[in-house]
């Protein structure tokens, strides 16, 4: 009787169908039970939930593995909610092995809320930057052609592509997380992964340059005579230096968000001043 008992609560195996599971949870309730006390930690544990059941048949250890997972919590959807999920999903199979087995608990809360934190920020800094920095300007800037031609695909492309890219690269970094266990920390050192980000971010930065020059329209309307030849400052600036003016436009925009910070309002009075002044004076 106490073999059936001990083979009733053993910890079940959490497969990847498991880790799957837990990330797609995590991706769609990411927001929604955002608390002001917990943050995303309501998320996590919704995401957590059913690979905790799998694995504490004991109703006091499970209670427990709740609470583990519902403190303070915050990070970037993808990137660090990704390679935290299933990293949690590793580290409480470990630490339900060791309980049902009595042995000595070395995967403890300590650890496991520290693991959290410490990834938690540097992930969400690495996403933000990659996604939404960089990544979704790009489905955007692929799609300002068709929305300027009336295509409903100039709305949905951004939001469909984007929503799609997130969705794919999460369960990567969760089912990454997931084998290499403990060592996931390790995967964003990875090279390839480090060309990854380096590659989009060039391509981010590519792409900004591209729409920049493309649908920022700013010319200059001044013009001169000398000795009766008309010049015309703007067919000159063509000849030598295309796209000069939007170039200097953004440049200026760029450092006054580096002096002054994100203001955008701020910045868009500015802006909005310093163009109606130089229209008004005929240099645009």
């Amino acid at each position: 009787m106490t073999e059936m008992i001990k083979t009733n609560n053993a910890p079940e195996e959490i497969t990847q169908k498991d880790v799957t599971k837990a990330y797609i949870r995590w991706h769609f309730a990411n927001e929604i039970p955002h608390a002001f006390d917990r943050y995303l930690a309501p998320s996590l544990l919704y995401a957590m939930m059913p690979n905790l059941r799998k694995l504490y048949k004991d109703d006091e250890e499970l209670k427990a593995a709740y609470k583990r997972q519902l403190l303070f919590f915050n990070t970037q959807l993808t990137w660090g909610g990704g390679v935290i999920t299933g990293l949690m999903s590793s580290m409480e199979q470990a630490r339900a092995q060791q309980v049902y087995n009595k042995e000595e608990i070395t995967m403890t809360d300590d650890l496991m809320y520290n693991t959290k934190a410490g990834l938690m920020g540097a992930l969400a800094g690495i996403g933000d930057a990659i996604d939404s920095g960089t990544v979704q300007y790009i489905f955007i800037a692929i799609a300002v052609p068709w929305a300027q031609q009336g295509s409903a695909m100039g709305a949905l492309f951004p939001l469909i592509g984007f929503g799609l890219y997130q969705l794919l690269v999460g369960l990567f970094f969760a089912k990454q997380a997931f084998k290499m266990g403990r060592n996931a920390t390790s995967l964003m050192a990875d090279s390839s992964i480090k060309k990854v980000i380096e590659f989009l971010s060039v391509l981010g930065l590519y792409m900004m340059g591209i729409l920049a020059g493309n649908y920022i329209k700013l010319t200059s309307s001044l013009a001169f005579k000398i000795s009766g030849k008309e010049f015309i400052i703007q067919e000159l600036l063509d000849k030598i230096l295309p796209g000069i003016i939007p170039l200097v436009t953004v440049m200026g925009v760029y450092f006054f968000y580096k002096k002054h910070g994100l203001n955008v309002m701020k910045a868009m009075l500015w802006l909005t001043g310093i163009l109606a002044v130089l229209a008004a004076i005929g240099i645009l």
